[in-house]
């Protein structure tokens, strides 16, 4: 199955999905020391996002999340790509500080946890692989 979004972040990236059906903070909701998800409203709290592709709906929370995410990068932690339903300032600007490719404008509930899927960000495109 292929998706099409827009680029956010350009880039490629080939991985494992994490899928949250519900908004992510990374601010307070997600440990830039290990990537683990903290925030107890999540769907996928006490999960890591490390090196695997982060899929879900928006961003919510503190402007200081894009900070998180770029130091979820510097720290080894980060998400290979992210790909969101609708791209706000939070969660773009960390994608951007970070070169973490970023897709918007995909139906996240069409993705699975545990999903292989190919991002071509320069495209705008997400491929599933398996299942």
């Amino acid at each position: 199955m292929k998706l099409r979004g827009r680029k956010v972040v350009g880039g490629k990236a080939e991985g494992e999905l994490i899928v949250s059906k519900k908004p992510l903070s990374f601010l307070g909701g997600v440990d830039p020391e290990t990537g683990i998800v903290t925030d107890a409203e999540s769907d996928i709290r006490g999960q890591s996002i490390a090196g695997k592709i982060l899929a879900f709906p928006r961003g919510k929370g503190s402007t200081v999340g894009s900070y998180v995410i770029y130091a979820l990068k510097k720290n080894g932690k980060a998400p290979k790509a992210i790909i969101v339903g609708e791209a706000e300032t939070i969660v773009a600007t960390g994608a951007i500080i970070a070169g973490i490719p970023m897709v918007q404008g995909i139906d996240v509930s069409k993705l699975k946890t545990g999903q292989r899927v190919r991002i071509n960000a320069d495209e705008g495109e997400v491929e599933v692989l398996d299942g």
